[in-house]
């Protein structure tokens, strides 16, 4: 069976990055392996970034980690799937548990030299799949692969966050609503630091116990101390990069963890990591998450009845604009295409 399905895949014209729409033949997918009819994916600053810097490695590729869709028809060998059901893939289609290991970095979804999911149709390990919870539709499903998981694992499977802690989240992209949502619902106390007043007052209606404006409270690390009677925080979601490192590092409880995932603000960084020494503090760095971790974000998402933040969708011929607004930073959740 050879199915035709629509595309968008980088190139590069005259020096500049670009994304170009295409048709592909897809064809029956492998003993192992199941065809899925994509309904809806979602954007992420990742996706931005490979755009901006195309390399010999990305031309060519299929962009985006993120996508939920239908199963349509399934490999000869399959026994845990079956058509009509509605599944997400792993970011890391090689992680299904355990340790991280750097051989399963090396192929993630819309990076390297593999196809990510901005198309109709795609081909999948029938090991690199989770079900979506009931209480979701598919384009809310669409925005957990990256974001979703990523705060799950910071917080849960490395963080071993516990109700009454308290947790720093630096903006409100994708990582960071995530992050406000899945504490609030465990019980901690979340603060949220932006510069817009406007998004720090829908953080509140989702659960936030206080927020920051840090272009008018630029000693953003001051006011959390204050707010935490000194004590400073157990949890930080470290988006920001070299603008906020520091402040993070000043800011953290004894014993707290920074969970290291994001760039917003460059990749240059030289934090001075000494105190983390004497408060008996860490660092972990958070690389989005396995199959495995997946589930159990799924378990608690159902058990919790917890709806992701969707910005905007896009249809399929508006995703040069989608990427234009990631890009000016005034999404507040996730940009999903319905491709529907």
């Amino acid at each position: 069976m050879t199915i035709n399905s629509r595309s968008y895949r980088f190139a590069r014209s005259g020096g500049a990055s670009n994304l170009v729409r295409c048709n592909n033949t897809m064809l029956s997918p492998g003993p192992r392996e199941v065809l899925i009819r994509v309904s809806a994916a979602s954007l992420n600053y990742r996706d931005l970034l490979t755009l901006q810097d195309i390399n010999s490695n990305h031309e060519g590729l299929i962009p985006l980690s993120d996508c939920a869709g239908t199963i349509v028809d399934v490999g000869t060998e399959v026994a845990r799937w079956k058509e009509g059901d509605r599944v997400s893939l792993n970011f890391f289609p090689d992680w299904h548990d355990g340790a991280c290991s750097l051989a399963y970095l090396q192929r993630s979804l819309g990076g390297g030299q593999t196809n990510g999911v901005l198309s109709d149709f795609i081909v999948a390990e029938e090991t690199s799949l989770v079900e979506i919870t009931s209480h979701l539709t598919l384009s809310e499903a669409a925005t957990l692969p990256c974001a979703g998981l990523t705060a799950w694992q910071a917080l849960f499977e490395r963080g071993a966050l516990k109700a009454g802690e308290t947790v720093l989240v630096q903006g409100t992209g994708g990582v960071a609503l995530f992050g406000l949502q899945l504490a609030a619902a465990q019980g901690a106390q979340v603060i949220v630091i932006s510069s817009s007043d406007a998004k720090l007052e829908r953080a509140r209606t989702l659960g936030a116990w206080q927020t920051i404006n840090y272009c008018t409270q630029p000693e953003w690390d001051k006011v959390a101390l204050e707010l935490t009677d000194g004590k400073g925080m157990d949890h930080i979601l470290e988006l920001g990069g070299p603008e906020t490192y520091d402040r993070s590092i000043a800011a953290i409880a004894a014993g707290g963890r920074i969970a290291q995932i994001g760039v917003l603000t460059g990749f240059a960084s030289q934090p001075n990591i000494l105190p983390l020494q004497f408060k008996n503090a860490s660092i972990n760095g958070i690389c989005v998450g396995s199959v495995e971790h997946f589930k159990r974000l799924n378990d608690f998402l159902s058990d919790q009845q917890i709806h992701p933040v969707i910005d905007q969708v896009f249809d399929f011929d508006e995703v040069p604009a989608a990427y234009e607004r990631m890009k000016s930073a005034v999404h507040f959740g996730k940009i999903v295409f319905d491709l529907a």
